[in-house]
């Protein structure tokens, strides 16, 4: 099965790399196997159209799988489900809202065919346009380029060179989350957040002084500096492209990203740090403290995930900003 490309990042990938080898589980960030199914504030919820033990079409990566639902809650105010796909290790299993699942009929098996066809075909057009570019450059006189013409730096940095920060992986499974919920439910993160990015900081540092009993020096600057990268990373690099129009309406002049924006957008500026920090030419003995400095802060996140992240997004109007939508 492919794993959901969020922000240069796949779940099964260590940051910093092109391609991941280690399998990696799927928590996720509420453990709905604790829910009950009829929450006290809604003693009647609506009829489920989904039942246990049934089979259905999930979207995954945006791909349709056949899936089993194993469990089903209803939630604040929505019902979720637990799914097992077909022929796939269980470490794929996951919970699931209802606009992930189809049912299983013959006209959402076309589908399903219908998709994956056309996602073949795109993948063989993309891989003979970069075929035909490359014979394009090597004949001609394009071809006939000086080696030291040629930008070395064109594909960015070499892998083996960049800092290597290890996202756990529930943070990837939150990242493949957010990817899919942005790019292929076509939903946003609710602006303003709270807690927002400056917030969550704050928190680390009362954090780390409750702790240790004082903050090093080390600490301050290091959270300075995220505040600082994440301030100028955004608008540049961790945005989606129907995340701009958002942007746009959100930060105004003398309004920072940073209190706006909150867990969502931050975890994805630690997928572009091992770059940033290539071309920050840091020392590696200084290197090696800011790298133990940002795996005990990605370990805060997510040891605060349930709090700090959203579990579900929303729709977006016309304006690009995000609005709350009512269940039916």
């Amino acid at each position: 099965m492919e794993s959901l490309n969020a922000a240069s990042v796949t779940e099964n990938s260590t940051i910093g790399s092109d391609e991941g080898g280690a399998s990696t589980t799927h928590d996720t960030d509420i453990d709905m196997a604790d829910v009950k199914a009829e929450p006290v504030d809604y003693p009647s919820p609506p009829a489920s159209r989904f039942r246990e033990g049934e089979k259905v079409l999930a979207f995954h990566s945006l791909q349709l799988y056949e899936a089993k639902v194993q469990k089903a809650v209803y939630h604040m105010r929505e019902w979720r489900y637990f799914v097992h796909y077909l022929g796939w290790s269980k470490s794929w299993d996951e919970w699931v809202g209802i606009d992930r699942l189809m049912k299983h009929t013959e006209e959402n098996v076309q589908k399903q065919q219908e998709l994956k066809k056309k996602q073949d075909t795109d993948k063989n057009e993309k891989a003979a346009r970069g075929s035909q570019t490359k014979t394009k450059g090597s004949t001609g006189r394009r071809g006939r380029k000086r080696k030291s013409d040629i930008p070395k730096d064109k594909d960015g940095p070499p892998p083996e060179k960049l800092v290597n920060i290890q996202i756990p992986p529930q943070l990837k499974k939150q990242l493949i989350d957010d990817c899919e919920f942005v790019n292929h439910l076509g939903k946003l993160v609710r602006l303003p957040r709270s807690p927002n990015v400056d917030e969550i900081l704050q928190k680390y540092h009362d954090y780390r002084m409750k702790k240790d009993g004082l903050i090093s020096e080390s600490v301050g600057e290091i959270l300075n500096g995220l505040q600082c990268y994440f301030n100028k990373a955004l608008p540049a690099m961790l945005l989606y492209k129907n995340e701009r129009e958002q942007f746009e309406e959100s930060i105004k002049e003398d309004v920072s990203p940073s209190s706006v924006y909150g867990a969502e957008h931050l975890l994805r500026l630690f997928v572009k740090l091992p770059e940033i920090l290539f071309y920050a030419s840091i020392e590696d003995e200084t290197l090696t403290e800011l790298k133990q400095k940002l795996q005990d802060f990605l370990r805060f996140l997510q040891k605060n995930q349930s709090a700090f992240f959203l579990s579900m997004y929303h729709a977006a109007d016309d304006s690009g900003v995000a609005v709350m939508t009512e269940e039916n």
